[in-house]
C-alpha cells in the first residue's frame, strides 16, 4: 500500500513539473511548442483577455509592465508601460474581418416564396422577382401607386416561371438612390454595380475583369446559370449554378412593347446609373461569362433583391 502511495507522489510530482514548465490547451491532444510556455491550439474558439472600462483600468493596483487588458470604453487593446506609468494603446491596423452572414429560411414576398442562397457575404434571392399587376407590353409602366410588371409575351405562366420584367424607373419606385429598396421586401434592397461586382469577384473575376464593360470572365456566368435545358435553351454552355443563383433566361421587353430571347439570355437591372442609362447583368445560352452593359432605362429586365 505504501508503495502505492509512494508511486502516486511521484507521478503527480512529474505532472506538476511538467505543466510548470509548459501547458498546452488544445483539443488535438498535441504537446506545446518547445519555444512556448503555453501554447493554446482552437480551430474554433479565441483568447479573451480581461475587459474593463476605463474607470476600473485607472483602479488596478501596481500594474505589472506589459500588463494587458481590453477598455471596453473605446473597445481598444491596452498594455502597461512601467517607465513611463502610462497604460498605451495597442496599435489597431486597418484590417477587419466582416463575419459571413447565415442567410436563412425561404421568405415570401407578395404570395411568392423565395429561396435564398448566401455568395460569398451577401445574401441574393435565388429566383427572380415577381412581384406586381400585369401590364401589356405595349405601354410603359406608370408612377402610380400600383407596382407594375411585364410577363413575357403577354403571358402570365411566363412570370409563374422566369419572374417579371420590370423598366429600371418602375423597378426603383421613381428615385434614382443606387442601392434603394424599390420594388423589393422590407430588409432588401436593389443591387448596384458594385454589388454585383463584389458577387461576380467572390465566384472568380479579377477586380479589371470585373470593372471592364462586355462579356467577361471565364466560367463566373456557368456558376450562376440553372443547369440543363429545361428553361435555358441548348447547349446552355458552362451551366453548373455552383453559386445557388439559379439565373433563368427570361428575356427582355423592348422599348417598342415586343419580347424577345426567351430561353435564351438572362437580363438583370442593377440600380446604378451610368448616364442616362443604368448597368446590367447577362447571362447566355452560349456563354460561361458573365454580360455587364449599360442599356436604356424603358427596357423590361429581370430583377434580384439582395438582403441590407
Amino acid at each position: 500500500m505504501k508503495k502505492i502511495k509512494l508511486l502516486f507522489v511521484l507521478i503527480t510530482m512529474i505532472s506538476i513539473q511538467t505543466i510548470t514548465a509548459q501547458v498546452s490547451i488544445n483539443t488535438d491532444g498535441t504537446t506545446p511548442d518547445a519555444s512556448a510556455i503555453l501554447d493554446l491550439k482552437s480551430t474554433e474558439k479565441g483568447i479573451l483577455i480581461p475587459r474593463m472600462n476605463q474607470s476600473e483600468i485607472e483602479d488596478i493596483a501596481s500594474p505589472a509592465i506589459g500588463l494587458m487588458v481590453f477598455n471596453t470604453s473605446d473597445n481598444r487593446f491596452y498594455f502597461y508601460d512601467d517607465g513611463a506609468s502610462v497604460w498605451k494603446e495597442i496599435a489597431i491596423g486597418s484590417g477587419t474581418i466582416t463575419p459571413t452572414p447565415t442567410c436563412g429560411s425561404p421568405i415570401t414576398y407578395g404570395g411568392q416564396s423565395y429561396n435564398i442562397v448566401q455568395i460569398g457575404t451577401q445574401c441574393w434571392m435565388a429566383k427572380n422577382l415577381n412581384i406586381g399587376t400585369r401590364i401589356d407590353g405595349s405601354g410603359n409602366q406608370t408612377n402610380n401607386s400600383t407596382i407594375e410588371k411585364y410577363c413575357y409575351g403577354d403571358n402570365t405562366s411566363n412570370c409563374d416561371t422566369y419572374g417579371g420584367l420590370y423598366q429600371w424607373d418602375e423597378m426603383m419606385q421613381y428615385v434614382t438612390t443606387a442601392g434603394t429598396q424599390g420594388i423589393c421586401p422590407t430588409g432588401w434592397h436593389l443591387p448596384t454595380d458594385a454589388e454585383w461586382k463584389t458577387m461576380e469577384m467572390h465566384l472568380g473575376m479579377s477586380q479589371d475583369q470585373a470593372d471592364a464593360t462586355g462579356w467577361r470572365g471565364t466560367d463566373e456566368g456557368g456558376k450562376l446559370k440553372e443547369t440543363g435545358t429545361t428553361h435555358w435553351a441548348s447547349p446552355n454552355t458552362g451551366a453548373t449554378n455552383t453559386s445557388g443563383f439559379t439565373g433563368l433566361p427570361g428575356g427582355y421587353r423592348y422599348t417598342n412593347g415586343s419580347f424577345t430571347d426567351l430561353t435564351f439570355y438572362a437580363y438583370f437591372w442593377s440600380s446604378s446609373e451610368n448616364g442616362s442609362d443604368a448597368w446590367y447583368r447577362g447571362l447566355s445560352f452560349g456563354s460561361a461569362q458573365v454580360g455587364r452593359y449599360d442599356y436604356d432605362k424603358a427596357y423590361g429586365f429581370s430583377v434580384r433583391c439582395v438582403r441590407d
